[in-house]
């Protein structure tokens, strides 16, 4: 089960094919989500979350908090969709799009994927690429 909620100015649409396509993706990887919750929020939020459970000063795009086990997926991820439409901006893509891609790069985390060091990072964004244009 895959769940949303919205304290962000910004808006969300197409949830239901979202939750298709984040779907697709888990069971790509060989691995069915039992329960996945986002937040989204905005800068100030998403920094309050960094701080506390991360122990950072910075703004960040997404975080993954991860309570999985097995091939079954859980978690909650928190996106600032003010950092995705600045993203969005900057990388010149659409708003949508960008945060397609950290959608995917969150649950990602969730199937054992992690970015820690340049190789990591390599393969992570591959696999957001490919999630992005395939499915």
């Amino acid at each position: 089960m895959i769940t949303f909620q919205n304290t962000s100015k910004f808006k969300v649409k197409d949830l239901r094919k979202k939750k298709l396509w984040l779907n697709s993706i888990s069971n790509n990887e060989g691995k069915k989500i039992e329960s996945l919750s986002f937040l989204f929020v905005d800068d100030e939020e998403i920094l309050k979350y960094n701080k506390k459970y991360l122990q950072h000063e910075s703004y960040t795009d997404v975080i993954t908090f991860d309570s999985s086990a097995d091939k079954k997926i859980a978690g909650d991820i928190i996106i600032s969709l003010e950092r995705v439409n600045d993203n969005a901006k900057f990388y010149q893509v659409s708003y949508n799009y960008e945060l397609q891609r950290v959608m995917a790069h969150g649950l990602l985390h969730l199937l054992g994927y992690n970015d820690k060091n340049k190789e990591e990072k390599k393969i992570i964004r591959k696999k957001e690429n490919y999630y992005l244009d395939n499915i």
